[in-house]
């Protein structure tokens, strides 16, 4: 008789969070997901058997709280979901220093902060720590200059998930650094190529497939391997 993997989906109200809980669900997994405010959860509370809890991520005694309140919980899957697309437009002689340090900490600081709390309860061989980046992360890639600041930002996060993985010291476990796909979210717009379902369903098939094969991959939702 298998056991019932349990997965963290940090920023799970909307969007591709919503649907990593809903693509779970249907897997038949044990789900715990975070939102900043819980009056705005209503699409996640018609999840059946979804526990709850309040992150705001870029508040350090709130991510204290959670690792408390988890403690004992050991994790399959641990996906940090959670980002912000920034200011628009994201003009470099215009943009604030309050609203440009907002995108840096919650795109690329924040989600190693909770990762240093809550990696060491991700099952040992087989279980998975998921990041949410994006191909625009990628510094190869000529693209996305109308959103520079946060193609920055993710290009921020892959460097720091490098410079994680080599703090964490843990060679049985997988990290994957993963891009969604262009979707059809309120970040992503209604001319994306792909709808939510189809990301997280691809995403969810990949966190299988790789558990158990450790080590730091940059991949997308079909499984391919991105450059960095």
């Amino acid at each position: 008789m298998s056991t019932t993997r349990t997965a963290l989906i940090i920023g799970a109200s909307r969007g591709l969070g919503l649907g990593l809980v809903q693509r779970l669900h249907e897997d038949g997994w044990n789900i715990i997901a975070t939102v900043r405010d819980p009056q705005k959860a209503e699409a996640l509370r018609a999840v059946p058997g979804v526990r709850i809890e309040t992150l705001e991520m870029n508040d350090t005694a709130q991510l204290d709280a959670l690792r408390q309140r988890l403690q004992g919980e050991v994790l399959d899957l641990l996906f940090i979901n959670a980002g912000v697309m920034g200011p628009l437009p994201q003009d470099l002689e215009t943009v604030g220093t309050a609203a440009l340090g907002e995108l840096f900490m919650t795109n690329a600081v924040a989600p190693i902060r909770v990762a240093r709390r809550l990696a060491g309860q991700v099952r040992e061989g087989t279980g998975v720590l998921a990041f949410m980046s994006s191909i625009l992360g990628s510094v190869t890639i000529p693209d996305g200059g109308e959103i520079c600041l946060y193609k920055a930002s993710k290009a921020a996060l892959n460097s720091m998930i490098n410079s994680f993985v080599v703090e964490l010291q843990r060679p049985d476990l997988c990290v994957l650094a993963m891009h969604p796909g262009w979707v059809k979210t309120e970040m992503g717009g209604e001319n994306a190529e792909i709808d939510v379902l189809t990301s997280t369903r691809g995403m969810l098939d990949q966190v299988k497939a790789q558990s158990g094969n450790a080590g730091l991959r940059f991949i997308n939702y079909k499984g391919e391997a991105l450059v960095w």
